[in-house]
């Protein structure tokens, strides 16, 4: 989102920042004025010009650099340049948070308060040097974001979530609900999905672990990715959606567009919130539904966090297997209370039972992330459900990763293993001789 620099990107998002030999106060109101020069000069439909192509925006960035000279502020040229460019963040982009947005390396955003802004990368929080001017300024970036998606943030509805052009989810909440001013989280989402080789270079898993998965989903089993916020479950959802056949149909429903198949043949479905009059929401349940309607060979659900789940587990049993979803527990059996839960929330009568049954007869693995503490993540548990005993439903753990205590050189270590067990679902593996099952089954791999 913005105008991309004239500064390298690199320059702007990982390097210190440049100390301007004037005042925060006086860059401020230099910045301000620059601004208010550039609008009188330029009216609003030229600005929207020079920002459609390169060359286009370099002039611009000449125009700016002119007007902060005839401002008569002693400036290097490096301080001339980060000035024009943080007041072309200003018009295009979110001022300073901008260069976060070209940083490939920041996963999240986190803008506390107006002068506490938090990033993460590779899966550490660091604290950054980047402020706004006051309250004000955070509160006029949070209204250019939710007005660009037809979104509106007050006091009569204070808490928006909203996505920008390159898909990263946003969140923001306001007085009187945030204590200390305007909050804004940004969760960034990359043009370019990981691969199954991206996974293996970080140690999320094991070669034996990612082709039992392989042939999972070839075997159109009905796949569960579980685990916590920032464990990577979209990721991992990303790589198991990609051993779909291309010859098959997939109907993707999220509540906001995460997804990125690499298949011709996918029709992609978004709920939509509620209008300025709170009218005219599309659920994620509505979706699923019409999604049976479309003839879908495989339904792959972003995340299942309501009554929609009972629909997405109907699904699964009646015909169209191969199914992938995530959802947010600590542990395949958490996973399964979880489900269980959000079942009932259709309110249809269902006993509990019941929908355990549903649960056991719809699921075939569950797949469980983690983030560990230096930042990692890792696949903790490949879980195969079994059925049901006594009325609980009972669960083969196929692989799982023992953590070692302590840290080797500030990383996790540890080993993922099998235990060795064949799982029920080896029947449906046509393709795959069981002797190659049982092989990827006996291993063990220090990390």
């Amino acid at each position: 989102m913005g105008i991309q620099s004239m500064i390298t990107i690199d320059e702007l998002s990982t390097a210190t920042p440049v100390r301007l030999s004037i005042s925060e106060a006086t860059q401020q109101e230099l910045k301000s004025a620059v601004h208010r020069e550039l609008l009188k000069r330029l009216d609003l439909e030229r600005l929207v010009e020079f920002n459609q192509t390169h060359a286009s925006q370099k002039q611009l960035f000449g125009i700016i650099q002119r007007i902060v000279v005839e401002q008569n502020v002693p400036l290097s040229v490096t301080e001339r340049d980060r000035l024009t460019q943080e007041v072309l963040n200003e018009v295009f982009g979110l001022g300073p948070i901008e260069p976060l947005l070209h940083d490939p390396s920041v996963s999240d955003i986190l803008v506390n308060t107006w002068n506490s802004v938090y990033v993460e990368r590779r899966g550490l929080l660091e604290k950054t040097n980047i402020v706004f001017k006051d309250n004000r300024h955070l509160m006029h970036i949070i209204e250019k974001i939710v007005s660009a998606v037809g979104r509106r943030v007050d006091e009569s509805s204070p808490m928006v979530d909203a996505r920008l052009p390159d898909g990263s989810r946003v969140n923001a909440i306001i007085p009187p609900l945030a204590i200390d001013g305007p909050i804004l989280s940004i969760r960034r989402f990359g043009n370019t999905p990981l691969t199954a080789e991206d996974l293996l270079r970080s140690k999320m898993l094991v070669p034996s672990m990612l082709e039992i998965l392989r042939i999972a989903v070839h075997a159109r089993l009905n796949i569960v990715v579980s685990g916590g916020t920032g464990a990577g479950k979209t990721t991992l959802l990303n790589v198991l959606s990609g051993f779909i056949s291309e010859r098959e149909r997939i109907v993707t429903v999220e509540d906001s567009a995460e997804l990125l198949l690499k298949q011709e043949h996918v029709v992609r479905l978004e709920t939509r919130p509620p209008n300025l009059e709170g009218q005219g929401a599309i659920r994620q349940r509505e979706l699923i539904i019409n999604a049976l309607r479309m003839r879908p060979d495989r339904i792959v659900v972003g995340e299942v966090r309501g009554e929609e789940t009972l629909d997405m587990l109907q699904a699964m049993n009646t015909g169209h297997d191969g199914s992938l979803t995530t959802i947010h527990a600590n542990s395949p059996r958490d996973a399964i209370a979880r489900l269980e839960t959000m079942a009932m929330m259709a309110n249809v009568g269902l006993p509990e039972k019941a929908i355990r049954s549903q649960i056991a007869a719809a699921v075939h693995l569950i797949v469980q992330v983690a983030r560990m503490s230096d930042g990692s993540r890792r696949i903790t548990h490949i879980t195969e459900i079994a059925g049901t005993q006594a009325d609980v439903v009972a669960l083969n753990d196929l692989f799982l990763f023992e953590r070692r205590r302590g840290t080797q050189e500030g990383k996790v270590a540890g080993r993922f293993y099998s235990p060795g067990i064949l799982p029920r679902f080896a029947g449906r593996l046509h393709d795959t001789p069981a002797q190659h099952l049982a092989a990827l089954l006996n291993q063990s791999v220090e990390v």
